[in-house]
């Protein structure tokens, strides 16, 4: 193992990481006070707004730090799997950490493992070493005025739950990492609401009444206001652009605001721009934070998020689109109303931990073709498992079996009509491998 004194390169600190981590994931917060506190609580130097969620944390999160931004406001963002490159993981204004920064803090995190370690104490994991990373970076070089930090799983345990908050967001909560979270909506619910702090408003979302019950409760018991869309904010749409977005009105608690334009596309972006603009307004209302209307407009309307019914190519249309759990998939299905095209191909790959059938059932009935494929990531599910669970749905429709992801889109588009649609979907690393071979 590269001792993490000699760690120079970026590589070197990916090969401590590999074997310096613990592997898997173990939630817990004990490691990251630990760390922390000896590292001089990076994470009391920052203003953070949180955001967790089952889907929609990353575009909320994309465009809450697109307005922070054109309103004067350096922002950090951290946020969850990268893409195109490991770097997008961490950014400031929009730009990737820069590998010396990278290789500067994760050395000094991984000297700190190796401290903890021998004195006994587990090693942390790889989830726990980036949040490390992004916090020093954040606290004592890149110093942002805002961060906004998505969570990675759940909330109440997951490594981001160190941060204080200026204001925590549910955005919604759907079926994912059962086998941590636990088996019930309101069972995850109870998890994600472990983000709440004392007297921290809380906004969200959901339109699932057991799940909102458990978020307005834990809000009551922590003292903090609770924003709930449909009742305390809410959105208006004015036109759909089908594929390039939506023009909206946002009616909230302090002001109303006209003809807005979410850059990304989907009747689900509509909430979670209504979610970001709610952010916006807490920030305005309770931390003195100036952000016109105007700036709103801009930033909003210049929000960039890939991977989330991003079209990547056209004749034929590539559309790529990160949904990797059963709200994600319905949610992809009822955007295809958006699109024209002839026929329609679906391009299909999957973990082994995620619910397949729950997720090919809404999308199956819309499609020409499947395809199944298998990303390169260890937790990926076999083609020969995907194309029988397509074949126990839709027994007429039979799919093609194409492990390679790169081989099976350009057979696709070789093979497809140039007003064909190819939709690549069902986990976010099929989705940044196919991206990456389309975008170099």
């Amino acid at each position: 193992m590269v001792e993490a004194a000699k760690c120079t390169t970026a590589e070197d600190v990916f090969q401590w990481m590999k074997q310096g981590c613990s592997e898997g994931i173990h939630p817990g917060l004990e490691r990251m006070e630990w760390m922390c506190e000896h590292l001089n609580h990076p994470e009391r130097r920052l203003k953070t707004i949180h955001i967790a969620g089952t889907n929609g944390k990353g575009s909320t999160s994309a465009m809450v730090a697109s307005i922070l931004k054109e309103a004067g406001y350096p922002t950090g963002m951290f946020s969850s799997p990268y893409l195109s490159h490991w770097s997008e993981r961490i950014t400031m204004d929009g730009e990737p950490i820069p590998e010396s920064e990278f290789v500067r803090w994760g050395r000094e995190v991984a000297l700190l493992t190796e401290e903890r370690a021998a004195q006994g104490l587990d090693r942390i994991t790889e989830f726990e070493f980036w949040t490390l990373v992004a916090l020093l970076y954040f606290a004592r070089e890149a110093v942002p005025w805002f961060v906004v930090w998505e969570t990675g799983l759940g909330g109440r345990l997951d490594s981001t739950n160190v941060v204080i908050p200026l204001v925590s967001v549910i955005t919604n909560v759907g079926h994912d990492h059962q086998g941590f979270l636990g088996d019930t909506l309101t069972a995850i619910a109870k998890e994600k609401a472990g983000i709440i702090k004392p007297g921290v408003p809380v906004i969200s979302a959901s339109e699932d009444e057991s799940v909102l019950a458990i978020l307005r409760e834990k809000a009551k018991e922590k003292k903090s206001r609770f924003y709930q869309m449909g009742q305390d904010f809410q959105t208006i749409k004015r036109s759909d652009e089908k594929d390039e977005g939506t023009s909206i009105d946002f009616q909230g608690p302090y002001r109303h605001l006209n003809d807005l334009f979410i850059p990304l596309v989907g009747e689900h972006q509509v909430k979670n721009g209504a979610t970001a603009l709610m952010i916006c307004e807490v920030l305005r209302q309770f931390y003195a934070t100036v952000i016109e209307e105007d700036r709103i407009h801009v930033g909003l309307a210049g929000t960039k998020w890939p991977g989330r019914l991003e079209t990547i190519a056209t004749k034929p249309r590539i559309l790529l689109d990160g949904a990797h759990n059963r709200e994600g998939a319905r949610a992809l299905a009822k955007a295809f109303a958006s699109y024209k095209y002839e026929k329609l191909h679906l391009l299909f790959g999957a973990g082994t931990d995620k619910e397949i059938k729950e997720m090919l059932s809404p999308l199956l009935p819309y499609v020409d073709t499947v395809t199944v494929t298998q990303a390169e990531h260890p937790r990926s599910q076999t083609v020969f498992s995907l194309a029988d669970t397509v074949r126990s749905i839709q027994p007429e429709l039979e799919p093609q079996v194409i492990a390679d992801p790169i081989k099976a889109v350009t057979q696709l588009q070789n093979e497809v009509g140039s007003q064909d649609m190819i939709v690549v979907a069902g986990s976010l690393f099929l989705v940044a491998e196919v991206r990456r071979s389309l975008t170099t």
